[in-house]
């Protein structure tokens, strides 16, 4: 028997090793790793026993569902959805309440309870926001309309979210004994915590947060630190409304996503959201009862196509009587069939509740895992699988419309990337901007990004990757950097090789000149040489020295 302390660790170790070898494998068959991860918590815990979760276990998969919320409310940026408000309402209601009402009445049929019942419709109506802006991202058409749309309704869908994951709050402590207007004090008490938090949450975003983001922003390390503190603070907060750890960790990143810095805080704490959310997952699948699947398989598979074919005619029904072409409708319905990571987490607190039984959890899991699974084959393959029922002429019965629907994104396309805004990189891209040069201004102070219009800014490092397929970098005509960061430098001159792209590397000293010659690197930026040869030819015109 190990002190508790070395069994925390040693848990952790057979979490963290199994994850990655199961990630790895469903990597070489294109599998998400969400689905990796529940496997392998379903081979640690009910096939092979090798962990158990306790306290601590438990403690740290909670903080991968406040992170995973965090980052989900960091998304939420009103200024980014603005234009798709309406189609989001629009889609996002209609589709919620028809694939609500007709999960929960599929599941009435298949003889489950009418509280049991709310709960699989509930699973079977929200789409897996990160697994499919994942494999958008990885396809390049985060920024097409089918792939906007889509994000703008799994927002829509979040939203809802944490309307149940607040009446579940307020169920929480009313669970034993079902007095209606014991019930209804708690909901009360719920629901006016929430708004009271996202008051304060909204009103902190306009006058409180601005000002200290602003000036923590030229630190890296010290927004990171910033960001988890004002997360956990909302956090706290919501467990004083006594509201759920997920509301106060998404109003916390709701709060955020309406500062300037919001996209490159995102692109920072996802590592650090990827491992808390990979022991979340893990731990699901360690509570998988896998000697339920006998009796639940039948329903877990009549479900699992109700996912996969039914909600994807919904959306693209809809959204084809919204007046959006074939291939749109088609494309955003595809994205949308599989089960949201937060119907886990609205099942699991179901069932500490008391409100449902573990079968219902494994139930969800099962649908999970498979939809999740089939789903991402579908959308990496949604363009072949759009021609093959274009051909077969099923398509026709949607009576969309044909012609296809103005791309509505900023597409990065033969502009020129300046990464450093010091005094060389500014100057750089205002003459660019006078020549008339389609520029984006990249860097991680916000302060040094002001008073460059007409140029686009970014705040951003260009060190992550995720960034440089957002500005465009294959499509770049040139790539800038004035940084003087060496181990920067060196990186993003050996990516614009690999992209085939031009760059020019300022050389701030001769030491690193080599090694950008080595890189290929097509320019050098060397104004302290080009100074130092000017005052040589200022001299020497007036006699001072002999060239």
């Amino acid at each position: 028997m190990h002190p508790p302390d070395l069994q925390l660790l040693l848990q952790l170790g057979y979490i963290v090793i199994t994850a990655a070898g199961f990630a790895f494998l469903g990597k070489l068959v294109k599998m998400p790793s969400i689905v990796a991860y529940i496997f392998a918590g379903m081979v640690l815990g009910p096939t092979l026993h090798l962990v158990e979760l306790d306290h601590s276990l438990e403690l740290i998969s909670e903080l991968g569902i406040a992170l995973l919320l965090f980052l989900v409310g960091l998304e939420l940026s009103l200024q980014k959805v603005k234009d798709l408000g309406r189609v989001a309402l629009l889609l996002g209601g209609l589709q919620v309440i028809i694939t609500s009402l007709g999960g929960f009445g599929l599941a009435l049929l298949l003889g489950f309870e009418p509280l049991a019942s709310i709960f699989i419709g509930a699973t079977v109506t929200f789409s897996s926001t990160v697994v499919v802006i994942k494999l958008l991202d990885q396809k390049g058409t985060v920024n097409r309309l089918y792939g906007r749309i889509s994000i703008a309704l799994f927002l829509a869908q979040d939203i809802v979210v944490i309307l149940g994951l607040t009446i579940l709050s307020g169920l929480g402590g009313s669970s034993e004994s079902f007095d209606m207007m014991e019930i209804l004090k708690s909901l009360g008490t719920a629901f006016g915590g929430m708004a009271v938090l996202l008051i304060a949450s909204l009103l902190a975003a306009k006058y409180l947060l601005p000002r200290p983001f602003r000036w923590a922003a030229r630190s890296p390390d010290t927004v990171f630190i910033w960001a988890l503190c004002w997360c956990f603070l909302v956090v706290l907060l919501a467990h004083v409304f006594h509201l759920s750890l997920e509301i106060g960790a998404f109003l916390a990143g709701l709060a955020i996503a309406q500062l300037p810095i919001h996209e490159d805080l995102h692109r920072r704490l996802h590592p650090l959201m990827t491992f808390f959310i990979a022991v979340f997952l893990v731990t699901l699948g360690i509570k998988m009862d896998l000697g339920a699947f006998s009796s639940i398989w039948k329903p877990a598979l009549i479900l699992s196509l109700f996912v996969l074919v039914l909600k994807p005619i919904i959306v693209g029904t809809i959204l084809s009587r919204l007046r959006y072409s074939e291939y749109t409708s088609f494309q955003a319905g595809v994205a949308t069939g599989q089960v949201s990571e937060f119907a886990f987490i609205l099942l699991a607190l179901g069932a500490a509740s008391g409100l449902i039984s573990s079968q219902i959890v494994a139930l969800g899991g099962f649908v999970g895992i498979f939809t999740i699974a089939i789903s991402s084959y579908l959308i990496i393959y949604s363009e072949p699988l759009y021609k093959a029922f274009r051909f077969t002429g099923v398509l026709r019965y949607f009576k969309a419309k044909q012609e296809a629907d103005p791309e509505e994104s900023k597409h990065h396309e033969g502009h020129v990337i300046v990464v450093g805004m010091n005094a060389m990189g500014r100057a750089i891209v205002k003459g660019l901007c006078a020549r008339g040069e389609q520029v984006l201004a990249i860097d991680t102070d916000p302060l040094k990004l002001e008073g460059l219009e007409p140029a686009e800014t970014m705040i951003g490092n260009v060190e992550y990757e995720s960034l440089l397929e957002e500005i465009g970098l294959r499509r770049a005509r040139l790539v800038i950097s004035a940084l003087q960061i060496e181990d920067t430098n060196h990186l993003l001159a050996y990516r614009c090789r690999s992209a085939d792209v031009p760059c020019a590397i300022h050389a701030f000293d001769v030491s690193v000149v080599d090694d950008l010659i080595d890189l290929d690197t097509d320019y050098l930026l060397m104004p302290a040489l080009d100074g130092v040869v000017e005052q040589r030819e200022v001299l020497a015109k007036e006699g001072l020295i002999q060239t």
